[in-house]
């Protein structure tokens, strides 16, 4: 008689009494996804650069009415802390101190991809679909293009627009912003 391992999945609460417990090493760069633990990428200059720009220009046009988080973790569910490399939030006074903010919080994420694309596009999407984000941007740096997907349905996003060189990504949800694809990518 054959027996099945079963697989233990990690939830959020004890994903985060890991890290404080000191279970990862103090350099790791992890994320829980759907209760399992990856390793992130490592960041290089291309995806840095593409952060840092974005996180200026989402600065600009915050002007305190939201908050716009770089790399950090949204609690999506109980077993889901993705970090997006951006992530504009609704403004609270405490800057999300007591928790991490979850899908009500969130406006937008990012997701900053060279190395990830089919795996941001295929497992990050579907992950902020499911939470209801109502936008997602996956800014693809080796296609020099900006997708991106709005309105929320189950594991996917109603509408996905791309935008390459030559024009200017756009949020349908919030107007004020808007990116030139061009001068993202040098």
């Amino acid at each position: 008689m054959s027996r099945k391992l079963a697989k233990h999945w990690i939830t959020a609460d004890e994903y985060e009494r890991m890290g404080e417990g000191g279970v990862f090493p103090p350099d790791a760069r992890l994320e829980l996804i759907e209760g399992e633990i990856y390793e992130m990428s490592p960041i290089g200059s291309p995806h840095a650069a593409c952060v840092d720009a974005l996180a200026l220009l989402f600065n600009e046009a915050a002007r305190r009415r939201y908050i716009v988080r770089v790399q950090s973790p949204i609690r999506l569910n109980d077993f889901s802390e993705p970090q997006p490399d951006l992530a504009l939030l609704r403004w609270r006074e405490d800057f999300y101190r007591s928790a991490h903010p979850t899908p009500a919080d969130v406006l937008l994420v990012v997701e900053v991809a060279d190395t990830t694309v089919e795996t941001d596009r295929k497992v990050k999407v579907p992950l902020y679909a499911r939470a209801a984000v109502p936008e997602a941007w996956l800014v693809n740096i080796p296609d020099e293009r900006i997708e991106v997907y709005s309105d929320p349905s189950g594991d996917a996003y109603g509408q996905v627009k791309q935008f390459g060189r030559g024009e200017r990504a756009h949020s349908p949800t919030l107007k004020e912003l808007v990116v030139s694809v061009g001068e993202l990518f040098g």
